[in-house]
């Protein structure tokens, strides 16, 4: 009975992670580029009292063992990296990715880091850069005067500046892959980090090497589904449920036994 309840127990910590987890992905339904999160579990070691196919007294091999689990406990998080839905923002400097990529900005303390998020702003000193201020790599800067910016599909990036009608190619972006996307770890503000588990990034121009294009005017909302992250809540809030009620069942049983002896 006491194995029951940290049996039990373990389920009802499991439960409340794989809650914590699609709470998380409720509250960014609405973050520009953000990837859906789902918990992984594994059960976790066994009591085997009887072993299968060890001989028995009749001398012939158990067909069946027994074995007792002792409950679960969560192993992974994996980010679903499915495409998200791609609306017109009218901002000709949005950026969203059809396809497999991200976009490579530059942290201040050094190092890069990665991202889904194409909401790009321009800075006092005309380089084109993240909200929070990280700067795009390779660095694109918007010479005086500019009037108009078209980026293709393919990155290049060229303005019109002032009265001129000639546009003037200023820059190229590039995409990032990684063999195991899921193996990146996300620090905040949008952003990813490598790992050794991502393997190391492979630069490309969009649209071609497996690189996904770009859709200037356009952002990549979250892939969070409502409706599904409501019934993984049910369904999570129901597990947790059942384990408490195995709790209480241990504990009532424990009770009788302690009874017996009045």
């Amino acid at each position: 009975m006491i194995r029951a309840m940290r049996t039990a127990a373990t389920g009802m910590k499991a439960q409340q992670l794989n809650v914590d987890i699609i709470a998380h992905n409720l509250a960014n339904v609405n973050t520009t580029g953000f990837k859906k999160s789902r918990i992984e579990f594994q059960d976790l070691f066994y009591y085997h009292a009887k072993v299968a196919g060890k001989p028995r007294a009749s001398g012939e091999e158990s067909p069946a063992s027994l074995e007792i689990g002792y409950g679960t406990a969560p192993v992974a998080t994996l980010r679903m990296f499915s495409q998200g839905e791609m609306i017109a923002s009218g901002n000709a400097l949005d950026l969203a990715i059809r396809g497999d990529g991200f976009f490579r900005v530059l942290l201040p303390q050094g190092g890069e880091a990665y991202t889904r998020d194409g909401s790009f702003k321009v800075s006092g000193e005309g380089r084109l850069m993240t909200t929070d201020g990280y700067t795009l790599d390779p660095d694109i800067s918007f010479p005086g005067g500019t009037s108009h910016v078209t980026i293709s599909d393919d990155g290049v990036v060229a303005v019109t500046i002032a009265d001129d009608t000639t546009p003037q190619i200023i820059g190229q972006i590039e995409l990032v892959r990684f063999v195991n996307p899921s193996g990146l770890q996300a620090i905040g503000q949008n952003l990813l980090v490598e790992t050794p588990a991502s393997g190391a990034p492979t630069f490309g121009t969009p649209g071609s090497d497996g690189m996904g294009s770009l859709g200037q005017g356009y952002l990549e909302v979250s892939n969070v589904d409502i409706v599904e992250e409501m019934i993984a809540l049910i369904a999570a809030q129901r597990a947790y449920e059942l384990n408490s009620k195995a709790i209480k069942a241990s504990e009532e049983m424990m009770s009788m036994a302690n009874n017996l002896a009045r």
